[in-house]
Formats: structure tokens, sequence, C-alpha cells
């Protein structure tokens, strides 16, 4: 315990905050794109529905270093867009925390959408022509009817999102690599602290990811406790 608390004291904990800054931004990009674009699939044709849904789930399924390629060939300052968001916007990508953010975004969508797609193919189609009939606009009726019913699965897209763009590793690697302080994340700290044998460091900071990424399951489900009890209570 005393080698424990020693290194606790030295601790650099700048990778917790890249990592939880990283994950808080990414969990937000995702969120968003992620209702939408799932909102979008549901109403599509069979056969565009089948495409989009491949393609916007190519991610969950491609090791993470097959995307961090694909990304570094698409941001890289050696290719067109990098270049032009370079040049003509002064943005960097490669080896900054944007591509940490863009990383982490691009491997943790997939289970904001793939949740945020079932939650609404379960809401009872008669709810949604129930709303018609009375007048309601799709926007309303998106705002009113179909978000609220899909909240459980949305909250569970949203933390699973969260903890996949907090240990996200491979991408993240290969677009923003390992700068110290900039965009040295908890996972690349884990990977080079055992690689220099230092298991006891290393073990410190998984039990920190593990501390975290459970208090956030607890929270939700204790959330999701309480919302159905008042349900319950509700005449």
């Amino acid at each position: 315990m005393g080698e424990v608390y020693r290194i606790l004291q030295g601790l650099d904990w700048s990778p917790l905050f890249i990592s939880l800054k990283t994950g808080a931004v990414a969990t937000a990009l995702s969120f968003f794109l992620g209702i939408f674009m799932a909102q979008k699939v549901v109403q599509s044709s069979p056969g565009k529905k089948a495409f989009l849904d491949g393609l916007l789930t190519l991610p969950l399924v491609l090791p993470p270093t097959v995307a961090g390629f694909f990304l570094l060939l698409l941001f890289s300052r050696r290719r067109p867009l990098g270049t032009l968001l370079y040049e003509g916007f002064g943005i960097k990508v490669v080896q900054s925390w944007l591509g940490c953010i863009i990383a982490a975004t691009v491997i943790a969508f997939p289970l904001m959408y793939r949740n945020a797609r079932a939650a609404f193919e379960q809401v009872d189609s008669d709810i949604i022509y129930a709303a018609k009939t009375l007048g309601m606009s799709e926007t309303k009726i998106f705002w009113k009817v179909l978000l609220p019913c899909a909240s459980p699965g949305i909250l569970s897209g949203t933390v699973l999102t969260f903890a996949r763009a907090l240990g996200e590793y491979g991408a993240t690697s290969m677009l923003a690599g390992n700068i110290p302080g900039k965009t040295g994340t908890v996972s690349q700290r884990i990977a080079m602290v055992i690689q220099d044998g230092d298991f006891l460091t290393a073990g410190v900071w998984v039990a920190v990811v593990v501390a975290i990424a459970f208090a956030i399951v607890f929270l939700m489900n204790l959330a999701a406790a309480k919302g159905k009890r008042g349900g319950k209570q509700k005449p």
C-alpha cells in the first residue's frame, strides 16, 4: 500500500484529464450526430437503410488501427483535405488534441447510432400514427413523442459511447500520437508503462479507469431505477 500511495503522489494526472475531455467532446458529437443519423436511417427505404447502416457501423467492426490508418490518410498534411484545413484555416489534426477527438468520435459513434436506431425502432408505430392524426408536425412528434419514448436506449448508448471514447487507443495513437500533456491519453499511458515493465503504475491507472467506468454505469442504473419508480407512482 505504501508503494501505491507513493505512485499516486507522484502521478501525472494529465492523461486522465485529456481522456475525460476527449471522451466528453466525442460523446457530445456522437450523441447529436448519432440520433440524427438513426432517425434518417429508420425512415429510409430498405436498400438505402442497409447501405447507410453498414457504412455507419463499419468503424465498430474494423480494428481501430485500420480506422486510424484511414483517418491518417484523410487528415495528413500531405493529403488534399489535411492541406486545405492547415493552410486555409490553420487547423492541424494530426498529432493534436483535435485528432484525439476525431479518432474517439469515429470509433465511439457506432455505439450511439446503433442504440439510438434500436430505440427508435422499438417505439410503437401506433403512437406515432396517433400523434399524426392529432395534427402534430414531424418535428414536434420527434421531440414530444419519439425522443421521450426512446430515451432509455439513448441513455444507454450515451454511456457506452463515453466509455468507448474514454478508452480509445488504436486510432488515437495513429492520428494524434502520444504527446505528453497534449494527446497522451490514459490508454496510451497504460501501454507505455507496461512496455517499461512498470506493472504497478499500470495497475493504478487501470484501477482509476475501472472506478470511473463503474461510477458512470452505477449512476445511470440508479437514475433509470428512480425514473421507473417515478413512472409507477403517476396516476
